[in-house]
């Protein structure tokens, strides 16, 4: 199993959180044992209106225990949409690429001092005005494909586009347009993406859960063009030209199917991971039964984990696969606790929830939960990462980079808003058991 009972929990920033929709967060260099973390400053957290909105990285070294917090940028923002990407290069540098959220029109990136990702050079900008309008810009995902380093992100008419490098994110053009489509309410898709250099995987909704009552949607990018779940092409030059909606892809969670008898709506992407073999796992989201709830005049609906699976070759099994419970503020009920997928075993996910998966019984706080599987998503043991906690322990995140552990991240402490928490990022460093 991928856990140890007697791994002990670190703090590596008293002062930070992260949206979900930047990629990767955090990173492990396997020749340094070193772990970085993105994230933001609060105003409620340690250091106040002073470190409110500090674009930080917590550097860990993993051999030692410790953590040193370096500042890419002083007060950005205070919102933990502007948490940056990471990663790390061939030439041994570090490359963070972070945005405000939707609120100026720059996509801002550092490189590093070789091996050293405490020491950083000045802040590149690229400016989307010319192509939003100034709409503002959202985002950063950084995936290879081809020998091409690319940056999505929600830019242009709030629908997914790319930045490319060819020189590792030394620099930035605009690339094209992923999706096209007239928006609905705030903004067009929520997309996460996955990659292994040959391609990157994708799942995305069609608008916010908030304005539209989204389907969920799977497609690839490969060989220069956008292809469903079963390799038929979508697009065949991606990125250049009229882009395509996402309902074109692979609808893999729909809106308005019953599971059980209830019916699911309104769902959202949380994680997507691949396999070496060319399978992928996603976890999703959806409200459960909400006409129940409206018509109880129920502030928060009950949501739904759903696990994806796709077979090499693009069959798709999607199951339910835990209570995520009440949404997680008011005003943004769509928001669970969310859940990681491990990089290195698709079998193995984490989950942040405040219903027990084990019996179904009430928590007081949301706990983390290590779910394991050993048939594709159809049945889960589950052993608790978190016990009897006092505050509600949030977004969990799996660290790439280094095969031979789980770094197991997450932060801890009260939630409110995006641009108001007072939390702390922990992490708990497993070793990976046969």
């Amino acid at each position: 199993m991928n856990r140890s009972p007697a791994a002990p929990t670190l703090t590596v920033n008293d002062n930070g959180a992260w949206c979900w929709f930047q990629d990767e967060r955090a990173l492990v260099d396997p020749e340094t044992q070193t772990l970085v973390v993105g994230s933001i400053a609060a105003p409620e957290g340690p250091g106040g209106e002073a470190r409110a909105g500090n674009v930080e990285l917590a550097v860990v070294d993993l051999r030692a225990g410790t953590s040193e917090v370096v500042v890419l940028h002083e007060r950005l923002e205070a919102d933990d949409h502007d948490v940056p990407a990471l990663r790390r290069r061939a030439d041994g540098r570090w490359l963070a690429v972070y945005t405000r959220h939707k609120t100026d029109d720059l996509t801002r990136w550092r490189v590093s001092e070789p091996g050293d990702p405490t020491r950083w050079g000045p802040e590149s900008v690229f400016d989307w005005s010319g192509l939003t309008g100034g709409a503002g810009v959202t985002y950063s995902n950084l995936r290879s494909m081809g020998g091409r380093l690319y940056c999505f992100a929600r830019a242009v008419n709030d629908d997914q586009c790319a930045l490319v490098s060819d020189d590792d994110g030394d620099t930035w053009s605009y690339a094209g347009k992923l999706f096209t489509r007239p928006k609905v309410g705030y903004v067009n898709g929520y997309t996460r993406y996955s990659g292994d250099g040959k391609r990157i995987d994708l799942v995305t909704t069609d608008h916010h859960p908030r304005d539209f009552d989204n389907s969920i949607y799977h497609g690839y990018l490969e060989g220069g063009a956008l292809h469903r779940s079963d390799g038929t092409v979508v697009d065949p030059e991606a990125l250049t030209g009229d882009a395509p909606s996402q309902v074109e892809l692979t609808r893999i969670l729909e809106a308005g199917s019953r599971w059980g008898g209830v019916r699911m709506s309104h769902c959202w992407t949380t994680d997507i991971r691949h396999g070496e073999d060319g399978s992928v796992a996603a976890v999703l989201t959806a409200r459960a039964g909400e006409e129940e709830h409206l018509e109880r005049r129920k502030a928060h609906p009950d949501l739904r984990f759903f696990y994806a699976r796709m077979a090499p070759g693009g069959e798709w099994s999607v199951r339910e696969f835990a209570k995520a419970g009440p949404g997680l503020m008011p005003h943004e009920e769509d928001y669970t606790g969310l859940a990681a997928i491990d990089p290195y075993d698709l079998d193995s996910v984490y989950v942040s929830t405040p219903v027990d998966p084990r019996d179904g019984s009430a928590l007081a706080r949301r706990e983390i939960f290590h779910a394991r599987t050993a048939d594709g998503g159809a049945t889960w043991t589950w052993t608790p990462v978190t016990e009897d906690s006092e505050v509600d322990n949030l977004r969990p995140i799996v660290a790439p980079g280094d095969p031979s552990r789980v770094p197991l991240l997450w932060f801890r402490g009260e939630m409110t808003a995006s641009q108001h928490y007072r939390c702390e990022i922990v992490l708990r460093d497993l070793p990976r058991g046969e």
